[in-house]
């Protein structure tokens, strides 16, 4: 049945229900039959989940089968190494993710513990979650709605539905039964759980409760939702991939190879061991996640607070920001930012609740004086208050009347006093309309307020300037163009009239008539400051703005082209007759979109990802949950977004500033770029490595006794990689943030982290080191095996160090721009002479100490790879290309 499409006894009829409510015997059956008012999970969080999940990587699972290799041949060092790395990996993955998923739970929070029902013909008070389709639920202002319900009588009902709808302001209620829609902020004559009442009083009976109401539609939603593998995984997975394959193959021919000459089975199985260590950069998993929680802890920093790693990386390619308007792009504070009064409009400055402000006409700062009487008429015609401690009580339309007031002085305490309410005739959706009776110097005087039509054809009189006239057609055309003026700028009008009513206190609704006009407001939900800059800075780094709002599209499209978001609206409404083809067509080029529910977000969300977009979505209330979990990466605002939002996104701005948005995408990109420079050092290293290893078999190097030697151990090839490896890499995370950044268009989802360009770097760079570690080999072989393996594995670490500064001036950053690789590659040098002098380190890694004129030839091969490499990188043009 289509509730809101029928009368409230045709719903009373269908739900077997009736003014006198439920029994409680009809009660509890309801309840077993459709189950308690709560919001339930179809799968739980799971702390295990989330750690094993850390190991789902191809990478992973190479490293994990040497881990049983090195077992069962008692390599039992480099089985518990490799084996360490990956758990401290998971380890540091797990604590950052752990905290995510717990949306549906604040989904709870929100429902109201307690709710008025009648049953038998009584007033209880029952805990929500009893409550059950056909119950009558009886509220007031204050109260939260426990269940969607249709209305059956209310008085002066207005509500709150800017968590469920978006919409900035409370939404007047009617009993009515209303035309067909799907829109729920034009369903007027129905309530939704989890929503609020502002004013008046109302009763309905429940028709949908838990999982089958609006608030529960949005938890199925984000359940529903599955979590997508962001572009960084999926790159990284499909590099372990091909390094897996390329391992595979390399290990299956040296074995063979080997075995075919004569060699010993396990030694052969243990130098492909070691070949696959050398070829699967251990260090990559772990630099990966260090990299990411550096960057997560400097964009904390920033004011954006990511939850989940890999959503950083995210960001450096998100194509389009989808934005909620209220509370996102506005400030979800009503403003008066416009006066009519004296045939003149004036301009008021300052935004919000705060009361300063000051007034111009003509842009000249004015006296407020002119308009004293029109905004005491807004103060004093009024049941709304402004504090410092509880903020906004009450209607927010009328709290920024006060405040308005208050710019020109007139606050409304003190306005009571000299003006005291002595009666009344209360706003109603059908007069449309509001007015109180106050006594002044000259007599009783009744302040009116209301939709401007209304008031201006109950209006027989003008002020102008203190004078009483008549009011002509002049007048009125000049009035009327001024309440047009005032709505083609997206502003909320209300008129403002008076009129003496002589003695007597007592007045009714035929008093409302022969009023004296004295000008209107126009106040709307401003813009933020910053954000239209912000826009622009995203339009330059080729990201584009969309807006999503539960607003009337006149107001979404004035709102958007003060923000420079441009072009025509397209309406919920509009959505609901469009097939996921025809969605997709008007997505590409639509950036403002009204009046829609919760469900057309994800539909419009899902349409852009369907184009290939990375798309970004930031909200704030309830509504935007389900879409902040379907898109590929999903912003909250921690300030005045709610739990359920916040616990969704993958990201929480500190400060609800768009600005952060820009700088959290600059951090992302510049991090990405930070995680290609050390994959790029970290191949070449490993590629080198196996260079060494395969070529040195092929070849057959001899020591004096003509037993075969290779230049390198497992277990050098483990401190290579994890050590002296690792820490230059963990050091390239933190480099600066490359200047030029955000004027580069997002680089496309599936581009692979290794392009072309650095393939051809990595080899060329590899190649080099091989033949130089192996010519260096080859050199010291005569004066022994174990001197000729020192030289060859120190030489590699002098060779990497190289390499790092190589990759930074290749991106055009300083030596001296991060102190913390200087210290790392300080740090690595270090330790690889403690491997070389210290006795105790010798007898571990095989080595010895070497003598002056190694280290000549070694810094030798040094300078002459550094040049080389530096002179073909700009002939095959640069990595990070």
């Amino acid at each position: 049945m289509k509730f809101h499409t029928a009368s409230f006894e045709e719903v009373l009829t269908h739900l077997s229900s009736t003014r006198n409510g439920l029994g409680e015997t009809e009660a509890a059956q309801r309840l077993a039959q459709y189950g308690p008012n709560d919001i339930r999970r179809t799968h739980q969080i799971s702390p295990l989940k989330i750690f094993l999940s850390q190991f789902n990587s191809f990478i992973v699972y190479i490293l994990i089968a040497a881990v049983v290799i090195s077992l069962v041949l008692q390599e039992y060092i480099d089985a518990g190494v490799i084996m360490g790395i990956l758990i401290v990996n998971a380890v540091l993955g797990f604590f950052q993710e752990y905290r995510a998923e717990k949306a549906i739970e604040s989904l709870k929070k929100m429902a109201a513990l307690q709710a008025t029902v009648i049953r038998e013909d009584r007033k209880m008070r029952v805990d929500s979650s009893q409550i059950v389709p056909g119950d009558l639920i009886v509220f007031e202002a204050g109260d939260r709605i426990p269940a969607d319900g249709r209305i059956i009588e209310q008085y002066l009902l207005e509500v709150m539905e800017a968590s469920l709808t978006g919409e900035s302001h409370p939404v007047a209620k009617d009993a009515s039964p209303i035309e067909d829609t799907t829109t729920l902020g034009n369903m007027k004559n129905m309530v939704f759980g989890g929503t609020h009442v502002v004013n008046g009083s109302g009763r309905a009976v429940v028709v949908k409760t838990g999982m089958d109401s609006e608030m529960g539609k949005i938890a199925a939603s984000i359940e529903s939702v599955e979590d997508d593998v962001t572009p960084l995984q999926k790159n990284l997975d499909r590099l372990g991939r091909r390094l897996g394959i390329l391992t595979v193959v390399i290990c299956g021919v040296i074995v063979s190879f080997g075995v075919a000459k004569g060699g010993n089975l396990l030694e052969m199985i243990m130098v492909g061991v070691s070949l696959a260590v050398a070829a699967v950069p251990e260090g990559l998993p772990i630099v990966v996640t260090i990299a990411l929680a550096l960057g997560v802890k400097r964009m904390v920093g920033q004011n954006a607070l990511v939850k989940r790693l890999p959503s950083v990386e995210t960001l450096g390619c998100t194509t389009v920001i989808c934005t909620d308007k209220t509370g996102t792009l506005t400030r979800n504070e009503m403003t008066v930012t416009r006066l009519y009064v004296n045939h003149e409009v004036m301009d008021v400055t300052g935004t919000g609740y705060i009361p300063v402000g000051e007034f111009f006409s003509s842009e000249k700062k004015i006296d407020p004086a002119a308009a004293a009487l029109l905004l005491r008429i807004g103060a004093l015609n009024n049941d709304a208050a402004v504090s410092e401690n509880e903020g906004v009580i009450g209607d927010p339309t009328e709290a920024c009347l006060l405040v308005s007031a208050a710019k020109a002085g007139l606050e409304k305490a003190v306005l009571e006093k000299t003006f005291p309410r002595v009666n009344e005739i209360p706003f109603d959706s059908e007069r449309k309309r509001k007015s109180t009776v106050h006594r002044t110097e000259d007599g009783l005087v009744m302040y009116t307020k209301g939709a401007p039509d209304v008031i201006l054809n109950l209006c027989s009189q003008i002020e102008i300037e203190g004078e009483v006239l008549p009011m002509t057609d002049g007048d009125r055309d000049e009035i009327d163009a001024a309440i047009q003026s005032f709505a083609s700028e997206a502003l909320r009008v209300l008129a403002f009239a008076y009129k003496p009513v002589g003695s007597d206190t007592a007045v009714d609704v035929s008093d409302e008539s022969d009023l004296v006009f004295v000008g209107l407001q126009g106040m709307m939900d401003p813009p933020r400051e910053e954000v239209k800059a912000a826009i622009q800075k995203c339009r330059t780094a080729g990201i584009r703005s969309v807006m999503i709002t539960g607003d009337y599209a006149l107001t979404a499209e004035a709102i958007a082209a003060r923000l420079g978001i441009d072009g025509d609206a397209i309406s919920g409404e509009q959505i609901e007759k469009m097939d996921d083809h025809m969605l997709a067509n008007f997505v590409a080029e639509t950036s403002i979109f009204a009046r829609v529910n919760p469900e057309h977000k994800i539909r419009i969300v899902r349409a852009l990802r369907k184009l290939g977009e990375v798309v970004a979505m930031t909200g704030d209330g309830v509504n935007d949950a389900p879409a902040l979990k379907e898109a590929d990466i999903g912003i909250a605002m921690g300030i005045t977004g709610t739990d359920v939002t916040k616990e969704t996104a993958e990201m929480v701005l500190l400060d609800d500033k768009y600005t952060s948005i820009v700088k959290a995408v600059e951090q992302g990109r510049a991090i990405y770029e930070n995680i290609k420079k050390f994959v790029n050092y970290l191949l070449s290293s490993n590629l080198a490595e196996v260079l060494i290893l395969f070529v040195a078999m092929m070849i057959g190097f001899q020591d004096a006794s003509g037993a075969v030697v290779m230049p390198l151990l497992a277990t050098q090839i483990l401190w290579l990689n994890l050590i002296t490896d690792g820490l230059p890499a963990i050091a390239l995370g933190v480099d600066p943030v490359r200047k030029g950044v955000m004027e580069m268009p997002p680089r496309k989802p599936g581009e692979p982290v290794i392009t072309q360009d650095m393939t051809v770097n990595i080899v060329l760079i590899a190649v080099l080191m091989a033949a130089a570690v192996l010519f260096l080999f080859h050199r010291f072989l005569p004066e022994g095996e174990t001197v000729a393996r020192t030289v060859a594995f120190t030489a590699i670490v002098v060779f990497e160090m190289a390499r790092v500064t190589m990759i930074r001036t290749q991106y055009r950053l300083s030596v001296f721009s991060n102190l913390y690789l200087l210290g790392a590659i300080a740090l690595s040098i270090l330790l690889q002479m403690t491997v070389v002098y210290l006795p105790l380190m010798n007898r571990i890694f095989k080595t010895t100490p070497l003598a002056p004129h190694h280290w000549v030839y070694m810094g030798a091969a040094t300078v002459g790879i550094f040049i080389i490499g530096m002179v073909a990188a700009k002939l095959v043009g640069r990595p990070n290309q």
